[in-house]
């Protein structure tokens, strides 16, 4: 999404070493798919830019898919909409089948060119690109609050911090423009999510000083 904004801490960097050592183990001889969940502020989108880099580190081809290019409507209009109604919160807002068809498709078309949606933040509108896959053997990261639910993943892994001990975080991104409506939303979020655990591969504890 172009204009979001990555605040990278120590906690991503551990995060994204414990995905690499569970992938070391599961890595296909052509594409590899991860995903990467948590409720909102959890550090998804820092974990796997992290997770690119280590993999660029070793030489392996790597693309990142975020979830938030794939909203139904642009950041502000989607704000509206949950305005409005409540229950549009959800993976209903996501065109989670075609994140997934792309993840097929690279998985099963060894470097064709894709195009994808592309989300503009602060003009609040959705265009597209075209990208292209790394040759293969390499590793495609789909993050995402709802990606544990794609069904063409490899590796599921699930950051395990709540909104409580996210909330720092998620204010230094500044992408919120209701954060008192936010809460409601967010107890939506917390109690669709919080299942999705129980899918995961790797499971990512909160730093010590939120263990408690």
């Amino acid at each position: 999404m172009i204009g979001d904004r990555l605040v990278i801490t120590e906690y991503h960097r551990q995060g994204a070493a414990l995905v690499w050592e569970a992938l070391r183990e599961r890595r296909e001889d052509g594409y590899t798919a991860v995903t990467i969940a948590g409720e909102s502020g959890s550090g998804k989108s820092e974990i796997a830019q992290c997770l690119a880099d280590l993999l660029s580190e070793s030489d392996i081809g790597n693309m990142v898919f975020g979830q938030d290019d794939y909203f139904r409507l642009p950041p502000r209009s989607n704000h509206e909409r949950r305005l409005t109604d409540l229950e549009w919160v959800g993976p209903g807002e996501v065109q989670l089948e075609l994140l997934d068809s792309h993840i097929r498709a690279i998985k099963n078309g060894a470097g064709a060119d894709l195009e994808k949606p592309l989300v503009y933040f602060d003009e609040n509108r959705i265009g597209s690109e075209v990208v292209q896959p790394p040759p293969p053997p390499a590793v495609v990261i789909a993050e995402g609050t709802y990606t544990t639910m794609l069904e063409h993943a490899d590796l599921r892994v699930f950051i395990n911090r709540t909104y409580d001990q996210n909330r720092a975080a998620r204010l230094k991104r500044a992408r919120d423009p209701d954060p008192e409506f936010l809460e409601s939303v967010l107890a939506i979020e917390h109690e669709i999510i919080s299942r999705h655990r129980e899918r995961a591969d790797v499971v990512i504890p909160p730093p010590d000083d939120e263990a408690n």
